[in-house]
């Protein structure tokens, strides 16, 4: 299942209104920017409001509300709040142990990693420690 969510900004600006809304895939923010961008902006881009403008200053400035959450972002969204940070934690730390789940099948038999936590722990720490001295 895909990972969205729909975000909802209200604002004034010189006497008019404006309510930008869009559904954010946010599996396609990770695969391509590693963490969630500002999302001010990204609703600004998706409505033609230039992030160099008084407008987009003002936009800024309202509370984005959330709603509408699929996936894993269910787990993350509160009250209207959604937690970027923690999501996109969560949702690298499930892609890497979708990879270490393939390495434990194909060398090891493993089909069910989660069920050996020592395992697991393990190649986490060695995908980390070899990530970090990549860094």
């Amino acid at each position: 299942m895909k990972n969205s969510i729909d975000a909802h900004v209200e604002f004034s600006f010189k006497g008019e209104s404006y309510a930008p809304f869009a559904t954010i895939i946010l599996d396609e923010l990770l695969e391509h920017h590693g963490a969630i961008p500002p999302l001010h902006a990204i609703l600004a881009e998706k409505h033609g409001i230039d992030t160099y403008s008084y407008l987009y200053e003002v936009m800024e400035q309202a509370e984005i509300v959330f709603d509408n959450a699929q996936g894993l972002a269910t787990e993350f969204l509160i009250n209207g709040i959604f937690d970027a940070e923690a999501f996109a934690a969560r949702w690298q730390e499930n892609r890497i142990l979708c990879r270490l789940q393939a390495i434990a099948a194909s060398e090891l038999g493993i089909d069910q990693l989660e069920q050996h936590q020592a395992l697991q722990n393990a190649l986490l720490q060695a995908y980390r420690a070899g990530k970090s001295s990549v860094d």
